[in-house]
């Protein structure tokens, strides 16, 4: 049985001390807004090196485990789902820096405010020249596009007589590329995922990279061998399960305020409704101790394999996927409970169920099987 008081952590280590969380939560609001995280809060991050947790020391990172990280991500969406997926992406991006040379890695990722902002997808083209490229597209979802200070973007490039067709990441400075406002989803408004434009950008082939190829830093780091797939699975379904834990302790804390309010004579109503959310909350939890036992597993093998197998790839993305599923089954559980105020587009319950639903609707944590 649950406590009045919901625990919802399996530990007491918190990184986030009850001022920044203050300080982030009054700003949801504006945070949905604007679509950009206020200079305070950008200056916290800043300071605590937020963006820095994936680098190496070399580039005065924490070079910091994987199971580690995924906490801090879980607890920052916890937060306010938009913070704690531009915390996600911002550590995400660092995963780029062991594919450039050390001089270029250097110059992008040593800076204070250093942050990648992109995309997946392949919208772009790109003509060789002489020690480079020139390239021209499109590019949605760059989460984090107005504090970027780096940006990457996936292009095809042209085949000639003597080559293929081959794709490539390449990296745009923020003078070379025109941020199109056109994020527009119900929900996580506060990140900022606008689309990205360049024209006749030219990129020199040092700030270019391949993820098919090993990495060509850091060959210490275990982070950057952990399989590009699997790691941004497991990234985002912790945004999810962060935002629906936080989505369970405020719907709880709603049942309770009705309760009291309405001095329901109804018991079995009471009991009903509270033995729905206990179900709803266990379930979620046990998708969670299954989701961390398949991560710390994973990353085991990575200190003794220096390598994923394909089974474990397959028990870290089902775990993913599993966990986010849950998350989302959990507020559609409650969320008929809950009165007109989880329906009312202003209020935390509202903004809490839309942006469980829209990170459950990215690719990487959309399962096909039951």
């Amino acid at each position: 049985m649950l406590s009045e008081q919901i625990l919802i952590r399996e530990n007491n280590v918190q990184f986030f001390n009850e001022e920044i969380i203050q300080q982030v939560r009054n700003y949801s609001r504006k945070l949905e807004e604007t679509g950009k995280l206020s200079p305070e809060i950008l200056t916290y991050i800043y300071e605590h090196q937020l963006f820095k947790l994936f680098l190496p020391k070399s580039l005065h990172g924490a070079e910091m485990p994987l199971p580690e990280a995924l906490a801090i991500f879980e607890e920052a969406a916890k937060i306010d789902g938009s913070f704690g997926w531009l915390v996600t992406i911002g550590f995400g991006g660092n995963f780029f820096s062991a594919y450039l040379n050390e001089n270029i890695a250097e110059m992008l990722f040593l800076p204070e405010n250093a942050v990648v902002a992109g995309s997946g997808a392949i919208t772009g083209t790109a003509v060789k020249q002489e020690n480079g490229y020139i390239v021209n597209g499109q590019w949605q979802f760059c989460s984090g596009a107005h504090h970027a200070t780096i940006f990457t973007a996936n292009c095809k490039i042209e085949a000639t007589k003597t080559e293929v067709e081959m794709v490539r990441s390449f990296v745009l400075l923020p003078d070379q590329v025109t941020i199109i406002e056109d994020w527009k989803t119900f929900g996580m408004q506060g990140t900022g995922s606008h689309s990205i434009k360049t024209e006749n950008a030219f990129v020199p082939a040092e700030r270019t990279f391949d993820l098919s190829q090993p990495p060509l830093l850091f060959p210490d780091y275990l982070l950057y061998k952990y399989p590009f797939w699997q790691f941004a699975e497991v990234s985002f379904a912790v945004v999810a399960l962060g935002v629906g834990l936080h989505f369970l302790e405020e719907a709880f804390a709603a049942l309770e305020q009705n309760r009291q309010r309405r001095q329901d004579p109804s018991t079995e109503r009471y009991a009903f409704i509270r033995e729905k959310f206990e179900n709803a909350h266990d379930e979620l939890l046990q998708a969670r101790t299954a989701f961390y036992a398949a991560v710390n597993e994973s990353w085991q093998e990575m200190e003794t394999q220096q390598m994923l197998s394909e089974e474990m790839k397959k028990t870290v993305s089902k775990a993913s996927k599993k966990v986010a599923k849950v998350a989302r089954q959990a507020a559609h559980e409650m969320f008929p409970y809950l009165g007109m105020a989880a329906a009312t587009q202003t209020s935390l319950l509202n903004q809490l169920f839309r942006d469980l639903h829209t990170v459950c609707q990215h690719t990487t944590l959309i399962s096909y099987e039951e």
